[in-house]
């Protein structure tokens, strides 16, 4: 399975409002502004996450984004389920062979156990302990 940028984005728009949780609304353009990604983009992706309950909108000139709930109450999977749609690693219909059927529902499961049992929370606590930090390799 492979996350696109809706997931990836998604998830970092959802980590920026974990990390300000109880701090206000969060702008669309700060957040964009930090992570160099469109804010046009973000916007887009802001609206389905908004109708799944996951943030609310405050409007005027201190206005913004919150989450909806605490960190600890959403998990990756929530926010993957809403902007990429069921997880899955393939396509498989009850005409596969029992065996990969097998193979792809435990791939399947194994993918959502991790997404569904990390949270915003454990993913802000990861990135403020310095881990987020990308690895350098050298040839």
């Amino acid at each position: 399975m492979k996350i696109s940028t809706k997931g990836r984005y998604g998830l970092t728009i959802m980590m920026e409002l974990a990390a300000k949780f109880g701090e206000g609304p969060i702008s669309l353009k700060s957040i964009a502004e930090k992570n160099q990604l469109s804010e046009h983009y973000l916007e887009q992706l802001v609206a389905p996450l908004r109708n799944a309950g996951l943030v609310k909108s405050v409007r005027g000139a201190y206005g913004g984004y919150t989450l909806a709930k605490e960190a600890e109450q959403i998990t990756a999977g929530d926010v993957i389920r809403v902007l990429e749609g069921p997880i899955s690693p393939v396509d498989f219909t009850e005409e596969d062979d029992p065996a990969k059927r097998d193979l792809w529902l435990r791939i399947r499961d194994g993918i959502a156990q991790v997404l569904d049992s990390t949270t915003l929370a454990d993913l802000i606590a990861y990135k403020d302990e310095g881990v987020q930090d990308s690895y350098m390799f050298y040839i």
